[in-house]
């Protein structure tokens, strides 16, 4: 059986869609609390808030932020590859499997880095103002990182559902 010949059953592209969609909104979803805590810590003037919000950040992201990611990344290449859409056949499918791709490495070497950077500032200072957490440590990256990666994930939603025509060049036969 050839990689072209390999589709998946209704039932199972069904259950892999619900998947799909599941870990995706997951993912974005836990963008949107990683958010919410680094704009917390970079807008409060509360110490005790700050360390609640920096504490908070690598629980998140270590328990979700590699499952969500990897199985976001897995279902959707089992999509592309057991349905006619493809892989590379199309330009929308080919850009949301490299966006997914990049942001899945970028979640899981970057972020989580930063998270637990977060986390370990707030441990050093237990009682410190906020300017001695902030000392050697950029707290906007936990606000640019999931604004990004938010981006990035609302473009992947957007190719999603408009499905952009054009087949790629090479898949024309």
């Amino acid at each position: 059986m050839t990689a072209s010949a390999f589709r998946l059953s209704p039932t199972a592209r069904k259950f892999a869609v619900i998947v799909h969609i599941v870990s995706s909104v997951g993912w974005l979803g836990l963008m949107l609390c990683v958010l919410t805590l680094g704009a917390t810590g970079l807008l409060t003037s509360s110490a005790d808030t700050l360390r609640s919000a920096y504490r908070a950040m690598p629980l998140l992201g270590d328990v979700l932020v590699l499952p969500l990611s990897l199985v976001t990344l897995l279902s959707g290449l089992l999509l592309s590859l057991g349905t006619p859409w493809g892989l590379f056949k199309y330009r929308w499918v080919a850009v949301k499997f490299w966006l997914t791709l990049a942001a899945a490495g970028a979640s899981v070497f970057a972020l989580t880095a930063r998270l637990h950077e977060a986390a370990d500032l707030a441990a050093r200072h237990p009682t410190g103002s906020i300017a001695e957490m902030h000392l050697g440590f950029t707290r906007y990256n936990l606000v640019i990182i999931p604004t990004v990666a938010l981006s990035v994930y609302t473009v992947s939603v957007v190719l999603s559902v408009l499905k952009p025509s054009g087949r790629r060049r090479s898949s024309r036969a």
